[in-house]
């Protein structure tokens, strides 16, 4: 039996300004990253976002980034580990409060955009990341990228991984996201992007931006709430996969 969980990037508008179509996307998931304030959201709309989830039965993530709300979070920062530390741990704090205060507990931690990208290169960067995690929760599920620095750092800490890949981003040979800047970053066409999850659910390889197969393995699939075509994305995904016989279920039902 194939499993993947379905998760997406949620609560990242902030104020007057509106990002996604969080909405229409909860219903059609099983988990999702709640942005927590420094790269994107504001109390408001994390407190919103929650109720929606929970609305929908579906689980909750924090979704810790840089504090850089101009840069979306996607601009490098040069911070140690224990300031990687101290950020996300802040950030899972503030989320936290939401969550449990409709009556939810949070299932997992998944950073955002350069530090989830930095910390899959840089292993100390990673045990900063996972030692906030787990002092404030060792039972928290480790969303990272499969076969980054991050799931090391997690599993040698002890805390359960989830280990992510993407629908809708090309994969450089050792593993990594093809930056964004670089031509042929994004998968464009959802029925070949759709495709690659299901070789890399059934098979465990993707081809890479060079042509070249490598090995990956998939927990969860990101599917990316904005963008004209987010909907119609997540529910083909949902098709293809019933289509495929994978099942499409939470992380607690994955994640030893």
């Amino acid at each position: 039996m194939y499993r993947i969980d379905l998760n997406c990037d949620l609560g990242e508008s902030f104020g007057a300004y509106k990002m996604g179509m969080d909405d229409k996307v909860i219903p059609l998931i099983t988990s999702a990253n709640v942005a927590c304030g420094f790269h994107a959201s504001d109390p408001v709309v994390m407190e919103k976002t929650i109720a929606m989830a929970a609305e929908a039965g579906i689980q909750v993530g924090a979704h810790p980034g840089f504090p850089d709300l101009m840069g979306f979070g996607r601009r490098n920062m040069a911070v140690t580990p224990e300031e990687a530390k101290a950020y996300t741990m802040y950030q899972i704090g503030a989320l936290k409060a939401f969550v449990e205060a409709k009556g939810m507990k949070l299932q997992h931690v998944k950073p955002h955009g350069a530090l989830y990208n930095m910390a899959a290169k840089d292993y100390e960067l990673s045990v900063g990341i996972c030692e906030a995690i787990k002092a404030i929760d060792d039972q928290l599920i480790v969303m990272a990228l499969s076969g980054g620095q991050l799931v090391k750092a997690a599993k040698d800490m002890g805390l359960r991984v989830a280990l992510e890949v993407f629908a809708d981003r090309a994969y450089e040979e050792d593993g990594s996201l093809v930056n964004r800047r670089k031509e042929g970053a994004m998968i464009t066409d959802e029925k070949e992007a759709i495709q690659r999850v299901v070789r890399m659910v059934k098979e465990g390889k993707v081809r890479t931006i060079t042509g070249k197969d490598i090995d990956i393995k998939a927990d969860s699939v990101c599917v990316h709430g904005d963008g004209v075509k987010a909907l119609l994305f997540v529910e083909e995904i949902r098709k293809t996969m019933k289509e495929e016989g994978i099942e499409i279920c939470s992380l607690q039902e994955i994640i030893a």
